[in-house]
């Protein structure tokens, strides 16, 4: 069994029905790629593995790990190793980063039935992250993305990346309104932090963050339903030919 297992999903968001049957897995150690027109549902499809309460699961399961946690909390997703790098990151005023990574490394090691980290500990082990992720250090003292840039506020994201190590990597669009340095240093940061022990799943509907982080496979979903997948060469092919030959194959075959 893949560690994260999405079965037939089925979700509504109000009373619209956006995802219609999804299935998908993911193992540890591979870097899945997401990729669909706008309003695909693929950012629903990553609310829903992390458990949003504006989403219904109308039928469907998703599995992490071998359990069911379809019905869980979102914080209990997470303390199990489940990760959300949001698409719009927001900013929490009075709360510097520094307050807030010890608060979320102190939640992930009171799950473990650990204590919290000491203070020489959190600041070696924040202080090679943000080596690792190119996060400058006076970024601690700042109140998380408060005035941060796009760049800066996704950068802050693989820096949680990386501390948290989670086992199971949801990557929501990461690189919508990044400018080229700021998509190669987010890149760089998924690249350095990515490894055997950890899945990731990538959301994108564009293909050059793909081509800075190299996607095992690679899932087009069109009106709620994954319609084709594919390893790497499906990227190329939707660089030359869009998305309108699978949605055009789509149309006429229904």
């Amino acid at each position: 069994m893949a560690d994260l297992e999405i079965r037939n999903l089925h979700v509504r968001a109000g009373e619209k029905n956006i995802l219609r049957g999804v299935d998908l897995a993911v193992e540890r150690g591979e870097i899945h790629a997401l990729m669909g027109p706008n309003g695909s549902g693929k950012s629903t499809l990553a609310n829903a593995v992390m458990g949003h309460p504006g989403l219904e699961v109308t039928e469907g399961q998703i599995l992490f790990r071998g359990e069911d946690v379809t019905e869980a909390d979102p914080d209990e997703r997470a303390r199990m190793g489940l990760f959300l790098a949001f698409q719009y990151p927001v900013a929490v005023p009075g709360v510097t980063v520094t307050k807030y990574l010890r608060t979320v490394l102190n939640a992930h090691r009171e799950s473990r039935g650990e204590e919290a980290i000491p203070l020489k500990e959190f600041r070696q082990t924040v202080e090679a992250a943000m080596k690792l992720t190119n996060v400058p250090r006076e970024f601690s003292s700042r109140y998380l993305n408060e005035g941060f840039s796009g760049g800066e506020k996704k950068r802050m994201e693989i820096l949680q990346l990386a501390l948290q190590k989670p086992s199971m990597a949801v990557l929501d669009e990461t690189d919508s309104g990044l400018d080229i340095d700021a998509l190669r240093v987010v890149a760089n940061g998924v690249n350095a932090v990515a490894g055997p022990d950890m899945g990731v799943l990538i959301i994108t509907h564009y293909q050059r963050i793909l081509h800075l982080v190299q996607p095992s496979h690679v899932h087009v979903m069109y009106q709620g339903r994954i319609v084709r997948e594919g390893g790497p060469e499906l990227v190329d092919q939707l660089e030359a030919k869009g998305y309108g030959w699978i949605t055009d194959e789509i149309e006429a075959a229904a």
